[in-house]
């Protein structure tokens, strides 16, 4: 297979259900062992015995400093290495008018989306330092490029997701490791469900493509920028849009 993940160990966050679940499993058929890290332990687990390459679920709350630096303590102690990190964990959060948004509706968003990238590289930097290598994905958006209206603190959490990979990925261009971002436009998962239909309209109109993306064609692209082969691309930032964006 191309892209060959043999040997490796891959952290995905939020990665037991929609894009996630696509990314843990296209990282386990490529050959890496796959840490699906979820909130949900037991749907972590669910879909980690059925990965190949002795995948296991682990729990993690990316909006904790404290969950996400157990978590990945815990992946170090069972396989030693952590090659790969995917930041995939993050909320639609609430769809309304910014006067309509609670303190507490945005600092939840930011939280997840934004926080938890954070605390999630902070967590792996060290150690793949210390070896010379390691490949970091986050799962930005096309909102976080355009803005998307009434998604104000989704649209500014995945903005950050952005800065923070054209940062980082500068902070450590010269240690083997290299850290990029996907920018999906919608994509087909339960998140949708958390916004209106005249949200996702909205937002479908824009594609050229006139369709949602898949999952598994987020994952794509996932595959390559977590894969050795991606070795003198850093600090960019990938559309999957449809060709929504083409900047």
């Amino acid at each position: 297979m191309p892209f060959d993940l043999s040997g490796q160990t891959a952290i995905v966050t939020g990665g037991a259900a929609g894009i996630g679940e696509a990314i843990s499993k296209r990282l386990a058929d490529a050959g890496a062992t796959v840490a699906v890290a979820d909130l949900d332990k037991e749907a972590a687990d669910k879909l980690a015995a059925s990965l190949p390459h002795n995948a296991f679920g682990v729990q993690m709350d990316v909006s904790s400093s404290a969950s996400v630096n157990a978590a990945v303590q815990q992946v170090l102690g069972r396989t030693g290495r952590i090659h790969i990190l995917v930041n995939n964990a993050g909320i639609a959060g609430r769809s309304a008018p910014i006067t309509e948004q609670t303190d507490e509706d945005f600092a939840r968003a930011m939280a997840i989306n934004a926080h938890g990238v954070f605390y999630c590289c902070r967590a792996v930097i060290p150690h793949m330092k210390e070896h010379k290598y390691g490949r970091i994905v986050s799962i930005a958006s096309i909102a976080g490029k355009e803005g998307n209206p009434n998604m104000i603190a989704y649209s500014g959490s995945k903005a950050a997701v952005i800065g923070m990979t054209k940062s980082l990925g500068k902070e450590v261009a010269t240690e083997g490791i290299c850290v990029n971002a996907v920018s999906p436009a919608v994509v087909r998962t339960k998140i949708l469900e958390q916004l209106t239909e005249q949200q996702v309209t909205y937002m479908t109109d824009k594609i050229p493509m006139r369709r949602t993306g898949e999952p598994w064609e987020i994952a794509a692209v996932v595959h390559f920028l977590a894969s050795p082969d991606c070795s003198f691309v850093t600090a960019q930032c990938y559309d999957a849009s449809g060709g929504r964006a083409t900047y």
